[in-house]
């Protein structure tokens, strides 16, 4: 059959019931290419056959969803298609015309010339004037509703056609457009009363006019209406329209420009969260960014120069600031050692160097504040520990020195007497590397032969923030698990007791009580794994390690008071419990500490128990709980353990006395018989002390004043805002982030408090929707590099889920393709390429101590999540083992000689029980050519031959959609999948993809 018109065509594919596909496939057919659709008014047409009876025709509005989503119809052909229904009667014909409405109204956009552009902002216009004409008659069908008794029909459309008004009215760039159009008009209007002698010039345009009318009309109507959530929604409608011909004289805040957020969030992140890390997985993964984004060398450096300042700045005082001190002045140093060895030539990369500290010494604000939150010249600090790394030549480490030296004459000082005696952090930094490694030589002695001596040395680490200080150089010089191991010999040394004086036993009990405090601070701030990473390869467990895995709250860990740890020998609870309420004080000679400790639990259970009642009185409560502290305060701290693992067991009204308990617990002994160093510890214990209880006192609501430490409170502590759902504080952060370009340390730890409450998929989820909602180019990248780095946090968890659940889902429901139209369809393919790149350069490296926190995924839960059948082979084996027979799945003579290439022994080595492969060889990508990246259980060769760190077995190539379930808007972000896979490989590691659209 010969189709002679548009209207003819239509009809033909509604008689025979074509499938959207169909009809769009043969549209094409029918009609020459020269034409394009909005010529032919093929919007129009559809909605006009669709209209014709009572209520829309479903099979010919799916006609026009298909040509919307698959971009055959402009954004603007179907507005002025829609503005010239007027039979609001048709409640039906309404609503659907409100949906296709919703299908885009928050992401208008429009390819082609300056004309097109102009007729988006009319057809955007004209749909405003029909949105209100409607609005209106739903209102009026309301009022008469209400006087006729039947209101209901009416309230409804009248809310429909608020929602998509509000819902258009709330994006700025829909506002922008409609100001374009009203000055376009204008300026026609204009031109045209020039023509006739200037008459008509200051006139206003008729189609703003009849705006007002219209919203002049519904404000009347919605004035006598008793539902006031619709007139305030009606307000806010009418509020933001009247600020629309006032845009221009509004300043909007613009966004800032930052070179590369995604180096930067990286680095602070690192910084942040990771300051035990090795410098490997760093580096490694700061090099992917660096090829990913062909970031230039000195503006790569410039970019780490410049989180580390920022950092500098952000980071909270005391604990935190030392650590970021370290962070910047010793371990990024060399950190650029390593990204050194990857350089083409020493010289070449001295000269990067050189000339991003020339780019960094023009950021004179950012080195300013630097210089005044650490009391110091940082960059004059910096340059010195470069020219020791061999980073910087020395003419060029002087002629920098000058430039900032006459720079910082401008600068402002700090004036206050109390900060001129203070100690820069960085001088004391770089001078408490050399004492980690004499400290460490010192632990290495023999304990028994000198424990004055090395008494001594501990209570100098004591004194001030000393321990912090070396903590932080040790971590960022990779020797705190050295340093840990060091004082858990140490703890077990004095376990073991011999005869012994009276003086021999309070040294004894002293080195005990410091190596458990420094241990158990060493764990809250560095996290559990530093000490527990490198356990003694004899068999021995020690007391402290056993105790710390069993007894000691950690975050995320939640501690069962009657398990059997917390049980030991009755017999030794008992003479325990006596020798607390019946002693004036603890005895040290020939004392167990350690069973003391484990055996404490048992003892406040004993000794609540009698409190709660009536036995004991609250003054024998004091003495019991001096005793506990008096002497060693590891007992109080053993304690305390076991009392929050009891208290959230409690309901409300049982808690009070063990509260009470803790907080005679948690406070310092005023008493001249203490031994030495006691205030010193007191200050550790309370730090301790407050970290394991704030999880419970927050919920609990109570308040423990714990002794002032003189160190920092917990920083980045409750950053959640209270009785608000964590999906809009998840929103909300993430529009601060993308509208400032770069991430905080602070929006830092609420992502990361977020991924821990929420879980990877509704975390992930959550974030892939907002990528999908925006509609500008710039914005896209900017939310994919911003996406990527917040990503890291977990990023093998969150690649999981992205390819195996969320991509799927959203390529296999045709209902979600029009989000995949350009440019965020071309955004989530590079972000998925980006994670599954990182993810497999990282998945052989130990997890990080952040993502230890969590739980992991199991692997036998993605190969019942993901299963294969046995009896076929893997689809990626049979991939990998295609060779030039079938010359239908290789795209090029050179994909052809990599996958011939692969030996039976290297197809051997592919690992299908890892989880990675497993999702992608799962049935989620139905083809045989989908894979998108091999894994192999084989480790990545030492010293790669290029930065990728790929073996050659390794392969890459994007999710192919079956044709029939492809809209063409996917197509541009598979051309985007198939660049971003070639941009990130290198020459001397290519990485082919095994087919082509």
């Amino acid at each position: 059959m010969k189709v002679v018109n548009l209207k003819q065509a239509i009809l033909q594919a509604w008689k025979e019931r074509w499938s959207d596909y169909q009809w769009a496939i043969n549209m094409k057919k029918f009609f020459p290419k020269g034409a394009t659709w909005d010529i032919l008014n093929l919007a129009e047409a559809l909605l006009e056959q669709a209209m014709i009876g009572p209520s829309p025709n479903p099979l010919i509005l799916s006609y026009l969803k298909y040509a919307i989503s698959s971009q055959m119809v402009s954004y603007s052909s179907v507005l002025t298609a829609i503005s010239k229904f007027d039979d609001f009667s048709r409640d039906l014909c309404v609503q659907a015309l409100l949906d296709i409405m919703d299908m885009f109204c928050d992401r208008l956009s429009c390819h082609g010339k300056a004309e097109e552009c102009i007729g988006l902002c009319r057809a955007l216009l004209s749909a405003l004037h029909w949105l209100l004409r409607c609005t209106a008659a739903s209102a009026e069908r309301l009022r008469e509703g209400l006087e006729a008794g039947t209101p209901a029909a009416g309230e409804k459309q009248l809310a429909m056609c608020l929602q998509r008004l509000e819902k258009t009215l709330s994006s700025t760039k829909n506002r922008a457009l409609l100001h374009i159009a009203k000055l376009e008009e204008a300026s026609l209007h204009t031109s045209q009363g020039l023509g006739q002698g200037g008459t008509r010039a200051n006139q206003p345009t008729a189609s703003w006019t009849a705006i007002e009318h219209c919203l002049l009309k519904l404000g009347e109507i919605l004035a006598n209406l008793s539902n006031p959530q619709l007139r305030s929604q009606a307000e806010q409608c009418g509020t933001l329209i009247r600020s629309i011909p006032t845009m221009l004289s509004v300043h909007s805040e613009q966004l800032h420009k930052t070179g590369f957020p995604t180096v930067h969030a990286v680095v602070l992140l690192e910084g942040t969260m990771n300051l035990t890390g090795e410098t490997q997985p760093l580096v490694e993964q700061l090099m992917m960014v660096k090829r990913m984004q062909h970031i230039p060398t000195p503006l790569f450096v410039l970019e780490i120069w410049k989180a580390c300042f920022v950092g500098l700045i952000e980071s909270p005082e005391g604990t935190g600031e030392l650590k970021w001190t370290a962070f910047t002045f010793l371990k990024i140093p060399q950190v650029l050692v390593k990204l050194k060895k990857y350089s083409h030539g020493d010289k070449d990369f001295t000269e990067d160097v050189s000339s991003a500290f020339e780019f960094l010494l023009k950021l004179t604000p950012l080195l300013d504040k630097a210089d005044q939150r650490c009391n110091c010249d940082c960059t004059n600090f910096l340059l010195q520990e470069c020219s020791k790394q061999g980073l910087l030549s020395e003419a060029s480490t002087n002629n920098l020195m000058a430039k900032r030296k006459a720079d910082r004459e401008h600068a402002p000082q700090l004036k206050s007497d109390e900060n001129a005696n203070i100690q820069p952090n960085p001088g004391l930094i770089l001078r408490a590397e050399p004492t980690v490694t004499n400290i460490l030589k010192t632990m290495d002695a023999d304990h028994s032969k000198s424990p004055e001596g090395l008494l001594g040395v501990l209570g100098h680490m004591l004194s001030g923030k000393s321990l912090d200080l070396l903590l932080a150089a040790a971590a960022a010089t990779g020797k705190l698990k050295s340093f840990a191991r060091k004082f858990i010999n140490l703890n077990e040394f004095t376990t073991h007791r011999s005869e012994e004086s009276t003086k021999a036993a309070s040294v004894r009990a002293l080195l005990f009580d410091i190596s458990f405090l420094m241990l158990c601070h060493v764990a809250q701030t560095y996290g559990s794994e530093v000490i527990l990473s490198e356990s003694n390869t004899g068999g021995e467990v020690f007391f402290f390690e056993t105790w710390m895995q069993t007894c000691m709250p950690e975050e995320g860990k939640i501690l069962n008071p009657d398990h059997p740890c917390f049980r030991p020998d009755s017999t030794k609870v008992e003479s325990l419990v006596a020798l607390l309420n019946n002693s004036s004080e603890i005895k040290l000679v020939q004392m167990k500490w350690h069973e003391a400790c484990l055996n404490i639990s048992a003892a406040i259970l004993e000794i609540l128990n009698a409190w709660e009642n009536g036995v004991l009185a609250f003054e024998s409560i004091q003495k019991i709980t001096d005793n506990i502290k008096g002497k060693v305060c590891s007992l109080a701290v053993c304690a305390v353990a076991w009392l929050v693992a009891h208290v959230r067991m409690l309901g409300l009204d049982e808690r009070e006395k063990s509260l009470q308990m803790i907080r005679q617990l948690a406070g310092p002994l005023y008493s001249e018989n203490t031994l030495q160093f006691y205030n010193e510890r007191v200050v550790i214990m309370s730090s301790i002390l407050e970290h394991m209880c704030a999880d419970v006192l927050q919920q609990t609501a109570t308040q423990i004043k714990f002794p002032s430490t003189g160190m920092d409170a917990m920083p980045y502590w409750n950053l959640l805002p209270p009785k608000r759902p964590i999906k809009e504080v998840l929103t909300d952060i993430f529009a601060k982030v993308l509208e400032k370009g770069w991430v905080d340390s602070r929006s830092i730890h609420i992502f990361d408090t977020l991924l821990h409450m929420g879980g990877v998929y509704w975390f992930c989820n959550n974030l892939i929707k907002e990528l999908l909602k925006e509609t500008r180019k710039e914005h896209t990248l900017r939310a994919v590099e911003l996406l990527y780095s917040i990503f890291c946090l977990d990023m093998q968890q969150v690649t999981l889920v992205l390819l195996g659940h969320i991509l799927p889902g959203l390529l296999t429901d045709s209902s979600k393709w029009h989000s995949l139209m350009d440019p965020p369809g071309t955004a989530l393919a590079k972000l998925a390429v980006w994670c599954a790149l990182s993810s497999y350069s990282s998945h052989k490296g130990q997890a990080s101590s952040r993502q230890k926190k969590r739980q992991r995924e199991d692997i036998e839960d993605y190969i019942s999540l993901f299963p294969l059948d046995d009896m076929q082979p893997s689809k990626l084996m049979r991939l990998l083992s295609s060779n030039e027979e079938d010359a239908n799945i290789l795209s090029s003579p050179t994909d052809r000689s990599m996958s011939s290439s692969l030996s039976a022994s290297q197809l051997h080595t592919v690992n299908m029980r890892d989880p990675l492969n497993r999702v992608l060889d799962s049935d989620l990508f139905p083809n045989r050519s989908h894979g998108i990246l091999l894994l192999p259980a084989a480790t990545p060769p030492s010293q790669p031959t290029c930065s990728c760190s790929f073996p050659p077995s390794w392969g890459l190539g994007p999710p192919a959609p079956t044709r029939s379930s492809c809209s063409g808007s996917w197509r541009t972000a598979w051309t985007a999948w198939n660049r971003a896979a070639e941009a990130a490989s290198c020459s001397s590691c290519p990485l082919p993809r095994y087919r082509n659209w």
